[in-house]
């Protein structure tokens, strides 16, 4: 630093002299440049050393999790890396006895987390009209055909819900107490009213004289001892471009029935007259998956695609 001095001529002094003045001014400004610069500062400048501890931080520290109130012991545990705390995941709920669900990739039986609900549930009861008809060979709207038992009965239109009453043990009870279990294998059609159950003529004798006409009575949702397995046939007409199945003499109502195809299953829509249809094709042929209204799933192989017969497998729903 050079600094021009306007004021009386002064005396030269020694060499020394001039050296050490000059020497000693520099000091000084070095010195006096150190202080300002250490001095604190304000603003934003103030906070830098956190800074950079924070950036210091190794990369796999927790960040944006819990509360920063949470002091050092918190962000210790959050340095943990994945190799010393794996990632924490809730665990499958437990089945109500402990043992796994089956899955859909089980033999034969499984059973779905749920079927879908219709009008005719268990465990509840329904009251209505009992009226009579003559059953003749015992075949109706179901299209399950000539039956030698004819203690069977026709649903009303509103509970029939499109065939999904078809196949269905009812137990029907008289106001005397008197009762008995038919079979629904066909439909009444309105003006038969919602709860109007009518029976076979042979059922109807069981319970009052047919003179009567109709009675009052309840009836139950029941799921019976059934002496044979399934059966399942194919509608005439059915080939690999169309098919329609039908489900025969199962213990419990059909709720969905499903064709494996090359896609996984395909769940087949119910026409009113008691057959699922596969009207592209898919499926006609191979695995046959049928799940009653409790969630019971049974998966028959090898049926051939053969319209017109009945087929036996060896499964049935079980009893409830």
């Amino acid at each position: 630093m050079r600094t021009t001095k306007h004021g009386a001529p002064r005396r030269r002094r020694g060499r020394g002299a001039a050296i050490g003045i000059p020497l000693a001014v520099l000091a000084t400004s070095v010195l006096v440049c150190l202080a300002v610069a250490l001095l604190p500062k304000s603003g934003t400048g103030a906070g830098r050393p956190a800074d950079t501890s924070v950036a210091a931080a190794p990369p796999n520290a927790a960040s944006g999790s819990g509360s920063s109130a949470a002091g050092p012991a918190a962000t210790t545990a959050g340095a943990a890396t994945p190799s010393t705390r794996p990632p924490v995941t809730s665990p499958p709920p437990p089945s109500a006895s402990g043992v796994p669900t089956p899955s859909a990739s089980s033999p034969a039986r499984t059973r779905s987390a749920a079927a879908p609900a219709g009008r005719i549930e268990p465990s509840v009861g329904y009251r209505g009209v009992a009226t009579a008809y003559e059953a003749g060979d015992g075949n109706g709207a179901c299209l399950y055909g000539p039956s030698a038992d004819l203690m069977v009965a026709a649903m009303n239109h509103t509970d029939y819900e499109s065939s999904a009453a078809c196949g269905a043990y009812v137990q029907v009870r008289a106001a005397g107490g008197a009762s008995i279990t038919v079979r629904i294998v066909n439909e009444c059609p309105l003006p038969c009213a919602p709860g109007q159950i009518d029976l076979s003529q042979q059922a109807f004798a069981k319970l009052a004289e047919l003179s009567v006409g109709r009675i009052p009575v309840t009836w139950t949702l029941v799921s019976p001892a059934a002496p044979d397995t399934l059966s399942l046939r194919y509608k005439t007409g059915s080939s690999r471009s169309w098919c329609g199945v039908q489900v025969i003499g199962h213990r419990n109502p059909v709720a969905v029935l499903e064709l494996r195809t090359s896609n996984g299953w395909r769940t087949l829509p119910r026409t009113d007259y008691n057959y699922f249809l596969s009207t592209d094709g898919g499926g006609c042929g191979g695995a046959i998956r049928v799940t009653d209204l409790y969630g019971e799933r049974l998966t028959v192989e090898g049926i051939a695609l053969a319209p017109d017969v009945a087929q036996r497998t060896d499964v049935q729903f079980a009893r409830h």
